[in-house]
This record gives C-alpha cells, sequence and structure tokens, in this order.
C-alpha cells in the first residue's frame, strides 16, 4: 500500500476567536496578526454607513433640493445644472466637516485616555482659547494681512497649549494636574479675547466673533486641503497612537510593569493630540464639545476597555456633518454656526456626565 506524497502548501489567514465573553478575534496570516474586536468592527461599519448617507443626504438637502442622481452625476465630473450648488458649495464644505469632526474625535481620544477623565478634551486644555487668542493678538497688531492667514496663525495658537504639559510636569504627569492647568489657561487666554472684543473697532471685533462661533459657511477645498494632509501624515503615529492605548487605559504603574514608557507615551498622545485638534480648529473656528462627545458616544456603542479610534474618528464626523446640516436648514435662509449648535447639544451632555460621575 502507497501513500501519495504531500505537497507543501501555502499558508492561508486563520482567525483565532476567543471565548465569546472577550469578543475578540486575532487574524493571522503568515507573520502578521491583527486582534479585531467583533463589536468594535460592525459599529465602525455601520458609522460608515451613517455617515455616508448623511453627508449624500447634505449633499441633496438645502434652499434648492437636488436629487440624489444629480449628485452622483456632478460627483462623477459630468456637471449639469447643479455644478455650482453640489461641486462648489456643498460638497467641499460637507468633506470639511468630515474632517474636521474626524480630527476632534481622534483628538478627544487620546487627550481623554492620557489624563483618563472623560471630562478631558482639547477645548479643556485650552487648544480652542490659545487658537482664539493668537488671532485676536494677529488681527491687533496688524500681523494678518488678509483673512486667508487666519487658519495658519489659529494653528499656531493651538499648538502653544502643548505648554499645559510642561507646566503640568511635576515628577511626572498628573492628570488632574494637567487638567486644572490646561482649564486656568484656557480661562486667562479666553479674558484675552475678552479684552480685545471690548477695546476693537467695529469690523475687527465682528471678524473674531464670526471666526469664535465656529462655522463651515463660506469654506472649502482651501481649509480641508491641509486639514486633509495633516491627518494622512498622522496615520503612522495613530496606528501607534492605538496600539498605545490598550496599556495606558490602565494604571501607570501595571503600564510600567508592561514595559511601557508612561511618561514618553503620554507625552507623544498629547502632542499628537493637540496638534490635530489645533488643525481642526484653525480650519473651522472652535467647534464646541465635539472633542468630549465622540469619544464617550464612540465607547458606549463599542463597548470596548479603551476608547476606539476609528469609532471615535467617524463619531466626530457624523457629528460635525449632522449637526451643519441641521444648523443650514434649520431656520432658512439663515445659517446657525454649527459650533453654536453644538455647544448647545453638547452642554446638557456635559452636565449629564458631571452627575454621572459625582454619582460614582
Amino acid at each position: 500500500m502507497t501513500t501519495a506524497p504531500t505537497t507543501p502548501t501555502e499558508p492561508t489567514a486563520s482567525r483565532t476567536t476567543y471565548p465569546h465573553s472577550a469578543g475578540l478575534s486575532v487574524l493571522r496570516h503568515r507573520r502578521l496578526s491583527l486582534l479585531v474586536h467583533r463589536r468594535a468592527a460592525v459599529v465602525v461599519t455601520v458609522l460608515l454607513l451613517l455617515l455616508a448617507g448623511v453627508m449624500l443626504l447634505a449633499a441633496c438637502v438645502g434652499q434648492t433640493y437636488v436629487p440624489p442622481g444629480e449628485v452622483w452625476r456632478v460627483l462623477r465630473g459630468h456637471g449639469g445644472p447643479y455644478d455650482l450648488v453640489v461641486g462648489e458649495l456643498r460638497v467641499p464644505r460637507i468633506v470639511l466637516g468630515a474632517l474636521v469632526g474626524a480630527a476632534l474625535g481622534l483628538s478627544g481620544a487620546l487627550v481623554q485616555t492620557v489624563t483618563r477623565n472623560p471630562l478631558a478634551s482639547p477645548d479643556v486644555i485650552g487648544v480652542g482659547h490659545g487658537a482664539a487668542a493668537a488671532t485676536v493678538l494677529a488681527l491687533a497688531t496688524g500681523t494678518v494681512a488678509s483673512p486667508g492667514a487666519l487658519p495658519a496663525v489659529a494653528v499656531t495658537g493651538g499648538l502653544a497649549a502643548a505648554l499645559v504639559y510642561v507646566l503640568a510636569w511635576r515628577h511626572g504627569m498628573q492628570p488632574s494636574r494637567f487638567v486644572l492647568t490646561g482649564v486656568g489657561i484656557g480661562v486667562a487666554l479666553s479674558a484675552v479675547v475678552q479684552l480685545y472684543l471690548t477695546d476693537s473697532e467695529l469690523a475687527a471685533a465682528e471678524q473674531v466673533k464670526l471666526w469664535l462661533t465656529g462655522s463651515l459657511n463660506g469654506r472649502g477645498w482651501e481649509q480641508a486641503g491641509p486639514l486633509a494632509r495633516v491627518l494622512l501624515l498622522s496615520l503612522p503615529a495613530l496606528v501607534w497612537a492605538g496600539r498605545a492605548l490598550r496599556p495606558l487605559g490602565l494604571d501607570a504603574d501595571t503600564a510600567a510593569a508592561l514595559g511601557v514608557r508612561v511618561q514618553r507615551t503620554q507625552l507623544g498622545l498629547t502632542v499628537l493630540g493637540v496638534v490635530l485638534a489645533a488643525v481642526a480648529t484653525g480650519a473651522a473656528g472652535p467647534i464646541g464639545f465635539v472633542a468630549l462627545t465622540g469619544p464617550q458616544l464612540a465607547r458606549r456603542l463599542t463597548r470596548t476597555p479603551q476608547l476606539p479610534l476609528a469609532a471615535s474618528a467617524l463619531t466626530g464626523a457624523l457629528i460635525v456633518v449632522g449637526a451643519d446640516l441641521v444648523a443650514r436648514t434649520l431656520v432658512p435662509p439663515l445659517e446657525i454656526p454649527v459650533g453654536a449648535l453644538t455647544s448647545l447639544v453638547g452642554g446638557p451632555y456635559l452636565l449629564w456626565l458631571l452627575g454621572r460621575s459625582g454619582r460614582r
């Protein structure tokens, strides 16, 4: 009796499933492996579909209704009677809103992980206030020749919020000290803005007040392009951050015992979060509460131990695009700034979080 010789076969991708309670799967292909949270993967897929649907609805709805078929025709570059409305006005604004929301959602997830505080966000540590103060000082001193230069100035001021980390350092970074230092600096910078608004010419004050509300009106590819490039360049750092968030979500001693350089990792995550928030603020102005609510909603949807970056980005994008859609169609022909609408909704949510934390 003879047996046929066996021939070696190429290794194929395999999946190892953890117990059902863990909700985890490991995808392996040769030497590569990927840990996947099954519920988080489903949530990300659903959020992608919802975001695509809301973006399509935003492209169709407005003072002029555009059928979905015409929107698709414009997106394919075939032009038509709605080329100006869809291609030049609505689509750039929608894309910018999605990019701003994604950047704010990612920034909020990173800052909240570093501080281990669901009430912390880039708004709390002074990113928005730093951007506003830099814009005001540039207008007051006449160093800005045109309104198109304001985003770059705002980014510079927002990046200055990284100094909060230095001021909060006392033999290590303490999350509570970090948040309190950011609140103090934010209040001081806000006072600078208010002083300028009370003692400036009407035209300059109106320009600053319009920027401070956070609005996508009149913005488009000029602001979306730099923000998209920053997000693309940040992808390697975000992949590293996704791995670093898991052990850093534990206490500092446990993370250090697992071989994590806690202080360096916290600094890297903070700088990355501040950069994303500063660029988003420079593109659209300070849009409040998105960085606060987006990551927490994503965590409740995915039920993951740490804040999920992909779901946080999609949740932030969905909030901004949806809020902007409501803001420009709620009271036509007037447009409510999207920052005012997110703050109106985010304020009660913050009070709910405070009450929930108090009960705990």
